[in-house]
């Protein structure tokens, strides 16, 4: 059953979309990327936020924080579950726009994490990531224009409502394998065919531009207060999603990066239902278009290393890894902590991550943790990891990060927030929860 926030957006959409959408001259047509930020600073003022001044920024971070999003509105460090549940989180801004559905227009809110218009990041307060703009024709991307109330319209929408669920695999024939690939995935939110969260501004500027909720529900890592209830999905009285604040909370994963731990980024939509249920995120196909599959420095997306079977055991204080540990898990308690080459200050960052899974090909108990990528290509040199026998490509494509690893064909959209150093775990900055 809907609850009354439910009801009222969608009473609203119609009517508030007509309204603001019937002047042909469209305050977004021809617009410079600057005054597309100030349309949508200026929606988070109307919405009950703070807008991000970029000249006077509300936060300033140390070094030992780390922080690559200068916008964000708070993070919570601590990472011990038994006193936060969810584990360490971010606070966001965030908008209020219209997706495009089969009956009509529907109200969306989202969260914009990059853009390729260094200009338009430095407004925002996000992460300048000129690569985006490779999409622009691939089919991969999304246009998106203007109200004439300075609100995005974008083409695509995303349907929040499915029940997430996953069936962990049983054992390979040898034996490695265990719990990954899963034997059953269902996505917790799937987006239609014309759906990306690269979208294309009438400036021609790319923004990373994640849903967050509408009125079938909300992300899968938006946490619940006191832990993870069975109607999350559809629970838009969750104080973690605010409207009336324009900000919402999300939980954070973690990863290994440069030989370092706490590459906390979040996931919000993949190209495959299987890291989609995997990881909590919207299954989006047409990410699948983006260009160029499984090279580096080509193309729109970065090269990412998850490991299918990595250690299910902690033996030395530095956790667990693999994409089975995650499914053997329960939700949102255990992520596949992945290992990523660069970090966002790099220009060739990208916030699509195309996958190239490695697989153990010794036992569980002797497994490093990987933790970075000439790690990893040490690894696959003697033998102790083989490209995982699922990836899709047969072999391995020039110019990667790695002359030994395959590329699965699974894009990822997970924007990296912070790394901070270990004496920042177990604080907090900012204001990390909704008031």
């Amino acid at each position: 059953m809907k609850n009354l926030r439910t009801i009222f957006l969608s009473l609203v959409a119609c009517s508030a979309f007509i309204a603001c959408s019937d002047d042909d001259d469209s305050p977004g047509v021809d617009l410079p990327a600057p005054s597309e930020a100030s349309l949508l600073l200026e929606s988070i003022r109307q919405d009950g936020g703070t807008p991000y001044n970029a000249d006077s920024p509300a936060l300033t971070f140390t070094a030992d924080q780390n922080v690559f999003l200068p916008s964000v509105l708070g993070i919570d460090y601590r990472i011990d579950r038994s006193v936060v549940p969810a584990g360490p989180t971010a606070r966001f801004p965030m908008f209020q726009g219209w997706e495009t559905t089969t009956n009509g227009p529907r109200e969306l809110y989202y969260v914009i994490t990059e853009a390729s218009d260094s200009d338009l990041a430095r407004d925002l307060g996000v992460i300048f990531s000129p690569r985006m703009a490779e999409s622009i024709g691939s089919g991969g991307e999304q246009n998106a224009t203007w109200t004439d109330d300075g609100r995005l319209v974008f083409e695509g929408s995303v349907d929040f409502s499915p029940k997430r669920s996953l069936i962990a695999g049983g054992a390979s024939d040898d034996g490695i394998l265990f719990g990954f690939p899963p034997a059953e995935v269902n996505p917790g939110a799937i987006a239609d065919a014309r759906w990306s969260s690269y979208v294309v501004l009438p400036s021609g500027a790319v923004i990373n531009a994640q849903p967050v909720a509408n009125s079938t529900g909300i992300h899968d890592r938006i946490p619940h207060p006191d832990g993870n209830g069975p109607d999350q999905e559809d629970d838009l009285n969750n104080p973690n999603f605010a409207p009336d604040q324009a900000a919402v909370v999300m939980q954070l994963l973690d990863g290994w990066q440069d030989g370092r731990p706490y590459y906390f980024h979040i996931v919000t939509d993949t190209s495959d239902p299987g890291p989609a249920t995997i990881e909590l995120g919207v299954f989006a196909p047409r990410l699948a278009n983006l260009p160029t599959f499984g090279l580096f420095p080509g193309g729109s997306m970065l090269p990412f290393s998850p490991t299918a079977n990595g250690r299910t055991t902690d033996t030395d204080g530095n956790g667990v890894q693999g994409l089975n540990s995650a499914s053997l898990s329960d939700r949102q308690v255990q992520d596949p902590t992945n290992t990523f080459p660069i970090d966002p200050r790099d220009e060739r960052y990208a916030p699509m991550w195309d996958a190239h899974i490695t697989e153990f090909t010794i036992p569980e108990s002797e497994r490093p943790i990987l933790r970075s990528f000439d790690q990893i290509n040490e690894l696959l040199a003697d033998g102790t990891l083989i490209p995982f026998r699922g990836n899709a490509n047969p072999s391995p494509l020039a110019n990667s990060l790695s002359d030994l690893l395959t590329a699965t064909g699974a894009i990822i959209n997970c924007p990296v927030i912070t790394q901070p150093a270990g004496n920042v775990i177990g604080t907090q900055i900012g204001n990390p929860r909704n008031n």
